[in-house]
C-alpha cells in the first residue's frame, strides 16, 4: 500500500511539472492529457507495432549480452592468466564509443534488426563483462578456500561462492545498462529503418505533430519502466537473501 501511495505521488508530481512546461512552451510541449489521448488512440493503430519491435530488440539484446558477458567477466576475475589478457584488450576498448559502428554494421549486415540488436549487444557486453569481473574479483578468498576445504570442486566454487556474491552487482549493472540500452535503441532506429520508437518519435517530429511525438517519447518510458520492474521481479526472485536480510535488519 504504501508503494502505491509513494508511485501516485511520483506519478501526481511529473503531471503537475508537465502542466507548467506546457502551459509556457505549448504548442511544442502538449498537455499531458492531450499526449496521453494521443497515445491511447495511436496505441490502435500503429504505435504497438512500434512498441512492439522496441522491445524485441532491446531484449534480445539484453538477453546476448547478459549470456556472453556475466559468464566471461566471471571467469575472468578468477583466472588471473586469462584477465591479463582481456583486462589490456578491454582498457583500449572500452572507452571507445561503439555507438560510432553503426553505419559500418548497416553496410555489412543490411538495414533489418540484427545491425540494430549487435551494436546494442556490443555496448552492455562491456558494461556487464567489467561489473561482473570486478565482482567476482573482489569476493573473499576466504569463502573459496572454506569451500574446497570441504571438498568443493571449481564448478561448486562457482555454483555456491562467486555466482551469488556477484549477483547484486550484476542486477545493479543490468539496471544502468537497461538505460543505456534504451539509448543506443532510439539512437540506432533513426538510421535507415521504418519500424521501432525511435523512427516513431523522429517521424512525428519531422512532421511537426508534437502529440504523437510525446506519444512515442510516453511509449519509450513504458518500455523502460516495464523491463525496470521484470528486473527488480526477477532479482528478488533470484536474489533472495537480500530481501530477508533487509527485513533482519528492520527487525
Amino acid at each position: 500500500m504504501i508503494k502505491i501511495r509513494r508511485y501516485l505521488s511520483s506519478l501526481l508530481l511529473i503531471f503537475f511539472m508537465w502542466y507548467i512546461f506546457a502551459a509556457v512552451a505549448s504548442p511544442i510541449i502538449p498537455s499531458p492529457i492531450n499526449a496521453l489521448k494521443t497515445f491511447c488512440l495511436e496505441l490502435k493503430t500503429e504505435l504497438l507495432i512500434h512498441i512492439g519491435f522496441s522491445l524485441y530488440r532491446v531484449i534480445v539484446s539484453i538477453v546476448m549480452a547478459f549470456l556472453v558477458g556475466v559468464p566471461f567477466g566471471l571467469v575472468m576475475g578468477q583466472e588471473k592468466n586469462l584477465d591479463d589478457v582481456f583486462s589490456t584488450l578491454f582498457f583500449f576498448l572500452y572507452p571507445v564509443p561503439k555507438i560510432v559502428f553503426l553505419p559500418v554494421l548497416l553496410m555489412l549486415l543490411g538495414l533489418g534488426d540484427l545491425p540494430r540488436i549487435i551494436l546494442i549487444t556490443f555496448i552492455i557486453f562491456f558494461q556487464l563483462t567489467v561489473t561482473a569481473r570486478d565482482a567476482s574479483k573482489n569476493v573473499h578468498k576466504s569463502y573459496i578456500d572454506s569451500l574446497k576445504s570441504l571438498g568443493g570442486g571449481k564448478w561448486d566454487v562457482y555454483k555456491h561462492v562467486i555466482i551469488p556474491a556477484s549477483l547484486p552487482s550484476i542486477f545493479t549493472s543490468l539496471r544502468i545498462s537497461l538505460g543505456t540500452a534504451l539509448s543506443v535503441l532510439f539512437f540506432t532506429e533513426t538510421f535507415a529503418t521504418n519500424r521501432g520508437i525511435g523512427f516513431y518519435i523522429m517521424d512525428a517530429w519531422i512532421r511537426v505533430d508534437y502529440e504523437e511525438l510525446f506519444a512515442g517519447i510516453i511509449g519509450m518510458s513504458l518500455i523502460g519502466i516495464i523491463l525496470f520492474k521484470l528486473l527488480e521481479i526477477v532479482e528478488r526472485r533470484i536474489c533472495k537473501w537480500k530481501s530477508e536480510s533487509r527485513t533482519l535488519l528492520k527487525n
